[in-house]
């Protein structure tokens, strides 16, 4: 019979922080290795197609290897342009229910083992595995002691390897593949953890989608070269184009701006913006999906592109009609919403019209 005694009252434990707004609207937030542990097997290529390329900046050339057998080989990271036959990292992840055991990783051993035996590739200088529910203690302690790793490797050849590196053939551990095997040097054989994992996928543009937690802080914009660099070209030809409609008169140059001083102010404030722009641009590269700041070119153009098309009295009204217009457009469904100011709204209408997507004085005028 239950008593009252075995019933007890609901006490949620108290938090050790206060609430916040964020967490009313989103809840408390969920650990980064925590969420890696619940990815789908989508969600975890994803992952690892992100991570990968981190290591970009580590590599002359990274690859996902992509042919009808894996070859013991998934990442690749090549130092050098001899690819396979140059030195070489590997990167094994993988994804299971379970924290990486010595049973999950003898049939990768033996791949490295037996296709670099038959020159299909040197084998690599670091052979790393990772695992979605990171790697487990067992495991981890192996691969910390190569001589054992060894050991442990043969005696499971015949169980995991022997049917297990192709399904075309056996491969027994005997004869000139034993002498390799016996020679091979399995300190390559280490880890990396699911931290080393999100710590690597932090450094891509895909970290603040992924994971959330808000965009890293955005440095201070580009300054305008005394000497406009030839990239500026088009939109600074466009806002000469643009004063000289409006004084009647035609600017070749900056030099032609020194008799109109509001004019030439009203220049150098165009090329700031536009830097701006370059460096959002810049920014964005590094720190969202690729595509994201396109997108935004795309919402400002428009929202714009009525204003620049309207009848006005000259280039230089339309130009500042259209620069004017572009601060209020919010934009706030873009990733980059946090991190963009009004001058890189305004510099993007300098960006559209140095692809010609806008002019501040068409060819009919």
């Amino acid at each position: 019979m239950i008593s009252d005694i075995d019933l007890q009252e609901i006490i949620p434990r108290e938090r050790t922080s206060s609430a916040s707004a964020m967490h009313v609207v989103s809840g408390i937030p969920v650990p980064k290795p925590q969420r890696v542990r619940s990815f789908s097997p989508e969600e975890w290529e994803e992952f690892v197609e992100e991570w990968g390329s981190s290591l970009k900046a580590e590599y002359t050339k990274v690859r996902r290897f992509g042919g009808s057998g894996d070859l013991g080989v998934d990442i690749a990271g090549f130092c050098s342009p001899e690819g396979f036959k140059g030195i070489w990292d590997n990167f094994q992840c993988k994804r299971y229910g379970h924290p990486l055991r010595p049973s999950d990783i003898w049939v990768e051993i033996g791949k490295i083992i037996y296709y670099s035996f038959k020159e299909y590739y040197i084998p690599p200088r670091r052979h790393y595995f990772a695992g979605s529910q990171d790697i487990g203690t067992t495991l981890e302690q192996l691969l910390n002691n190569p001589e054992e790793l060894q050991f442990k490797a043969e005696e499971n050849w015949n169980q995991n390897c022997k049917s297990g590196i192709t399904s075309t053939t056996e491969i027994p551990l005997t004869g000139d593949l034993f002498h390799y095997f016996q020679a091979f040097d399995f300190s390559i054989f280490s880890s990396k953890s699911v931290v080393e994992l999100i710590e690597g996928h932090s450094r891509t543009q895909f970290h603040s989608v992924r994971f959330g937690g808000g965009l890293p802080f955005r440095p201070d914009s580009l300054k305008p070269p005394e000497v406009p660099a030839g990239s500026e070209s088009r939109y600074i030809r466009q806002i000469f184009d643009a004063y000289g409609n409006y004084l009647g008169k035609a600017i070749s140059g900056e030099a032609d701006l020194e008799s109109h001083g509001a004019l030439k102010r009203d220049y150098l404030r165009q090329r700031e913006r536009f830097y701006h722009a370059e460096s959002l641009r810049n920014f964005a590269r590094d720190t969202v999906p690729e595509g994201t700041f396109a997108a935004l070119q795309d919402e400002i153009y428009y929202g714009v592109v009525d204003v620049c098309e309207d009848d006005h009295t000259d280039g230089f009204a339309r130009m500042k009609a259209t620069i004017t217009h572009s601060s209020t457009i919010a934009a706030s469904a873009n990733a980059l919403a946090s991190a963009f100011k009004t001058q890189d709204r305004q510099g993007i209408c300098h960006q559209l019209a140095n692809d010609d997507r806008l002019a501040w004085v068409p060819e009919n005028e």
